[in-house]
């Protein structure tokens, strides 16, 4: 891969930032830490290898981050808001509708409020070393010492963090950490990054992602503790938390054997990507009945323990019957079949496993799922129209254990041996014209006595 060229894009506050791409492919944008600098890091060979191996078969963007590298050093705001602007910005001026998003350490948290804040852009989110609130990972009597120390002996204090990212060595990795931050900001800026790496809080961000999300870290990590990461992804609502050996706190360094499971998890979005509808495609929602109520009775992370089984079911159902996964809601799917009667037979083979599930679980799961036909719109990963939205507002009007289907799929099926009930005309929200609805009794034998 070609050294990266430093090119620029101004943000809405007038701040210059430098950005770099690599490679071609579906776009993958990265969030660094704090003092990660474009130019220093592409010249560290595990720096670049690891960014090579990242960016295979990708469009991989980076940038510095404000006051850092080479983008802009003398910068006054450098809160929470206007680094999520920088984001947005970076993404608007690449002209991406939709990408992955990796954020490491507090450029996960810059990527959670993002993701959170721009659902619709973001495809997957892959966490490293994230934490959710800074007074988590860190006293404020320490982060004040650290700051003050950092203000009147810059030498000393590049040392004393570059002890805390390599922990156990080797001493070249923090010699060179240590050489890399006295050329990428002056010490005011890093104080005032330790300041924001302390106190970013996006606690309220996290229950709101949307983006199939893969969170990663060491457990030795000193800098940010496993236990944040673990809470991080606790709260989100569709994660794959993965413990990893190792205390270095860049992903780049160490064992890197991890960069095989980022890889592989960006590439699961290729698959669930829906290919261009040729003739009718059935589209399926779910959505369990009370969610909001659950999370309320049972707190963030009992609550998030039920979603990672309705998830886990969901999935196993849609992959035995040929769905393609389009995305996840938190607490519901959308799904695509190039067939209504495998459609039919997942929603049935969905009921049925929920139900079995419920015969033992303290907390049940009842979801509704809603069915429709059409011929929608696939744009990146996702599809869009008529079909999409009649098959949502199906979903919404169910109730928890039932399956309705608009006429078009009971004709789809027809002969296939499903059992139907009649629930007549329907007008739904946004519609004028009103839709024949049909009850799937999933709850009897569905197959056609000969």
């Amino acid at each position: 891969m070609a050294e990266p060229q430093i090119r620029f894009c101004t943000t809405s506050d007038g701040v210059r930032i430098a950005y770099a791409t690599m490679g071609e492919g579906p776009p993958c944008v990265i969030a660094p830490y704090w003092c990660a600098n474009l130019e220093l890091d592409w010249q560290r060979a595990e720096c670049r290898a690891f960014l090579e191996g990242l960016g295979r078969g990708r469009l991989l963007v980076s940038f510095d981050r404000r006051g850092v590298g080479a983008s802009q050093r003398e910068v006054d705001d450098l809160s929470l808001e206007a680094q999520v602007t920088d984001v947005a910005a970076l993404v608007d001026h690449l002209q991406l509708e939709r990408f992955a998003l990796c954020g490491w350490a507090d450029g996960a948290a810059v990527s959670v409020a993002y993701a959170a804040r721009h659902p619709e852009r973001v495809s997957r989110l892959v966490l490293w070393a994230a934490y959710a609130h800074g007074v988590d990972i860190v006293r404020p009597r320490a982060i004040r010492s650290l700051m003050e120390l950092i203000r009147e002996n810059w030498g000393v204090a590049r040392r004393a963090m570059a002890d805390i990212i390599f922990p156990s060595g080797p001493t070249n990795p923090q010699r060179w950490l240590s050489s890399s931050l006295r050329e990428s900001m002056s010490p005011e800026t890093a104080a005032r990054y330790m300041e924001f790496y302390s106190s970013v809080d996006v606690r309220s961000y996290l229950p709101e992602v949307r983006a199939p999300t893969l969170a990663l870290h060491r457990r030795g990590d000193r800098s940010v503790t496993i236990d944040a990461g673990r809470t991080v992804a606790a709260l989100i609502p569709d994660t794959r938390f993965m413990a990893l050996e190792g205390d270095a706190t860049s992903p780049y360094f160490g064992d890197t054997s991890h960069l095989e499971t980022m890889t592989q998890f960006l590439d699961e979005g290729r698959l669930h990507e829906p290919a261009a509808p040729a003739g009718l495609v059935t589209i399926l929602f779910t959505d369990i009945e009370g969610s909001t109520a659950m999370t309320q009775r049972l707190g963030d992370a009992k609550a998030r323990d039920v979603l990672r089984e309705h998830e886990r079911i969901t999935r196993e159902r849609l992959r035995e019957h040929g769905g393609s996964e389009v995305k996840t809601m938190g607490d519901g799917f959308m799904a695509s079949f190039a067939s209504g009667t495998k459609a039919l037979e997942c929603a049935i083979a969905m009921q049925r496993a929920f139900a079995e599930h419920n015969e033992s679980a303290e907390e049940p799961i009842r979801v509704r799922i809603g069915l429709n036909a059409g011929e929608p719109i696939a744009e990146e990963d996702d599809l869009f129209g008529t079909a999409v939205i009649r098959a949502a507002r199906i979903a919404a009007i169910a109730q928890g254990d039932e399956i309705l289907a608009a006429n078009v799929v009971r004709e789809l099926a027809e002969g296939k041996g499903f059992l139907f009930g009649d629930r007549g005309d329907v007008v739904l929200r946004g519609f004028d014209d009103p839709v024949r609805l049909f009850e799937v009794r999933w709850g009897e034998d569905i197959t056609e006595t000969p």
